[in-house]
């Protein structure tokens, strides 16, 4: 049942926040059970420690089950304002801590948080299942439905109605008692696999494989910032005097792009598509097997074909069918172009007297050399224009110009970890938005990846709006020495994807907790998507890209390079993203629900495909933890999906003529706003006026 979502990998905890008093003397001084006495009533994380989360937990379940009690006892006829505001705005408490444990364990664990999350897990799973199976609520909520037009409510009451009726069916309300208890044991089951999926992807990126260079010369062809970063990583890891390699992006790219070494190049590679699949404490395969089991199951069980078609049908594309025929208009082309970009580099093997076929592990290496052959453009000559300051800087303007929203740095706020920034966001006339929270580079008991989430989202209380408190996580390059953290272009697109994702919950506005910012997962990338699009506009980078140490914008010169080679490895990048995509949705829709073997079952169904063997799925199946740990189960290909309303929004912007179109920013940021009040296509026609257009997509990455 979606109002009592918990996840323990940093994503959003679906609940409202604010703080409850407890009498228990036992916890007294327990930080969750009082008002937050921070400015603008963040979590006070200076005061927060493990052992206060199981109290604060069960004391909030205590408390969401007593009022739902209320609305049970209630007496009277089932109306919008004592059954369904009342459980709405249920879960105060619960919310409050949930979710500062569930970001904490996503972005700040260890291995104490990690045993609570394992204790944490079943809790909160049975206390979704008790409410969201509860029939004596879901009566009363089911009479409100039945009589939701005669009771004359508007539409945003009307809405919340809806999706909260729907909640309960999808979460099990009409079932039999018999396969209710069946649905609880599959939940339970569930949550803890995808816990511990999630936990041995952790262990596998961030502990069990370094690659120690001892040898100066194996670091030929590297950046002097990329080489100062491993030697820092050495002295972290106990070597000092050698140079170590992660297989977090910011140390492997680098080195699978410059290393002359093709072995060490091999050896890094295969250490991070091999993560998870090593036969060790942190194998996935099996997990993934029950996995895939029991979400058939699940899915039968409700009345549906496959779990992909349960999950498909709350998103735009409705049917797993439909995502098939979409996924198939983009895969001929970009394979076809990634054909061509694989026989481009093996030209340039075969002209070095290279006696080998490219492999996965060189395409990074030869696709630099081919970007450097055709457009004299290679990533160390743009990085020096990316630091962190200034990519930071480049955000806040694009929003300062788009909205007229400001960011003021504060140092009074607390934070989870003494490496992240705040924010304070407000109106052009001072009025306070939120706050923002910046997390940017790797470190042990952080996951991988890049993610947006809340501490606590908008909503209103007693006719009072209470702001968000926003947080993006990243995993980007660290400084290194005197050098500061300069970014890859694809770090600089990835934060202004994430910032995307924080204007969406900064701008949230509506009156009720259930459909505040609520859209089909399809659709969800949208608002961090079209950000993208103004981090590489000339107009743009001239205004924060400058070189981090004389101080110039990036000149003309090399910003044509950039724009001449924006479909530079588009084949590639679309196609391994497509890969993975197709093989989500393979999982969710088996022909037989048991896998007997992971990889034979990722092999075969990619080869159907005509995948070639120099690409492999951004993700392969044993650390593909957005389906298996993370929320996008049968929904991964949502990112192309509102790839094709991003390119058709910004459009909008360039048809204008003015990127900065004053009406069109209102009317997006209304589109953030009021998301959730309606239907995902419904929202995006409103803003556009037409329906969305796949060929600004397929222009964008000469698919065409």
């Amino acid at each position: 049942m979606r109002k009592q979502i918990f996840i323990f990998v940093g994503l959003v905890v679906a609940l409202g926040t604010v703080a409850q008093k407890n009498e228990n003397p036992g916890v007294s001084k327990n930080p969750f059970f009082d008002s937050y006495k921070t400015p603008y009533q963040v979590p006070p994380f200076d005061l927060i420690k493990p052992e206060h989360f199981i109290p604060a937990l069960e004391e909030g379940i205590k408390q969401q089950l007593a009022e739902i009690n209320l609305i049970i006892t209630q007496k009277g006829v089932p109306d919008f304002n004592n059954t369904i505001l009342p459980y709405d705005n249920s879960g105060e408490l619960l919310s409050k801590a949930s979710r500062v444990f569930s970001n904490l364990n996503g972005a700040n664990t260890n291995p104490v948080m990690q045993k609570l999350a394992r204790e944490i897990s079943p809790k909160m799973t049975k206390h979704g299942d008790d409410i969201s199976l509860n029939p004596e609520l879901f009566k009363k909520i089911k009479s409100v439905y039945e009589h939701r037009v005669s009771l004359g409510l508007d539409a945003d009451k009307l809405r919340v109605v809806e999706k909260i009726y729907n909640d309960f069916v999808r979460g099990g309300a009409n079932l039999s008692a018999s396969d209710q208890t069946k649905l609880r044991t599959l939940n339970e089951a569930l949550s803890k696999l995808s816990l511990q999926f999630g936990e041995n992807v952790l262990a596998e990126t961030n502990k069990n494989f370094r690659l120690i260079v001892s040898n100066e010369k194996d670091l030929d062809g590297l950046p002097s910032d990329v080489i100062e970063a491993a030697v820092i990583q050495a002295k972290k890891d106990s070597t000092p005097g050698k140079w170590s390699f992660t297989l977090q992006k910011p140390s492997m790219l680098p080195f699978l792009q410059f290393a002359k070494n093709r072995a060490l190049r091999e050896k890094l590679y295969k250490g991070y598509f091999m993560r998870c699949d090593n036969g060790n404490s942190a194998d996935n395969k099996e997990i993934i097997k029950k996995i895939v089991k029991l979400r058939d199951e699940k899915a039968k069980l409700m009345g549906y074909p496959n779990y992909a078609s349960f999950v498909i049908n709350e998103n735009m594309a409705q049917t797993p069918a439909n995502v098939d025929a979409f996924l198939n208009k983009l895969w001929i082309p970009a394979l076809n172009r990634a054909k061509t970009e694989c026989q481009e580099m093996q030209s340039i093997i075969d002209k070095e007297g290279g006696n080998f076929k490219l492999q996965s592990w060189d395409w990074w290496f030869y696709s630099e050399k081919l970007r450097k052959a055709k457009y004299d453009l290679d990533e160390s000559e743009i990085k020096p224009y990316f630091s962190l300051e200034n990519v930071q800087n480049g955000i806040f303007y694009v929003a300062n110009k788009l909205y007229g929203i400001t960011f003021e740095k504060r140092t009074d706020i607390p934070v989870y970890n003494p490496e992240v920034v705040s924010f304070v966001v407000k109106e052009a006339n001072g009025s306070h938005i939120g706050v923002l929270y910046l997390d940017y580079h790797p470190r042990d008991g952080k996951r991988a990846g890049a993610w947006c989430t809340t501490y606590r989202s908008q909503k209103y209380r007693d006719g009072k709006k209470i702001t968000p408190v926003v947080s993006m996580v990243m995993n980007f390059t660290r400084p290194a020495g005197n050098v500061p953290a300069l970014f890859s272009f694809d770090e600089v697109t990835t934060l202004f994807h994430e910032f995307g994702h924080a204007l969406h919950r900064l701008f949230q506005d509506q009156p009720y907790d259930r459909t505040a910012g609520d859209v089909p997962r399809d659709f969800v990338e949208l608002p961090s998507q079209i950000m993208e699009n103004w981090a590489s506009e000339p107009t743009v980078l001239k205004g924060y890209a400058k070189h981090y140490i004389t101080g110039k914008a990036i000149p003309d010169a090399l910003i044509s390079k950039l724009e001449k080679s924006r479909q530079f490895n588009q084949g590639f990048e679309t196609v391994e993203y497509l890969a993975a995509s197709i093989l989500d949705i393979k999982y969710h829709t088996p022909a037989t629900p048991v896998i007997s073997d992971v990889n034979l079952f990722e092999k075969e169904s990619l080869a159907k495909e005509g995948l070639i063997p120099e690409i492999l799925p951004r993700y392969r199946s044993t650390y593909f933890s957005h389906i298996f740990s993370g929320g996008y189960s049968a929904g991964y290909y949502v990112y192309i999906w509102a790839a094709v309303l991003d390119a058709d929004a910004f459009q909008a912007f360039k048809e204008s003529g003015d990127l900065f179109n004053p009406a069109l920013a209102a009317k997006f940021r209304e589109l953030l706003t009021k998301s959730g009040s309606k239907d995902g296509m419904d929202i995006y026609n409103q803003f556009r006026g037409k329906a969305p257009d796949i060929q600004p997509l397929l222009q964008r990455r000469g698919l065409d």
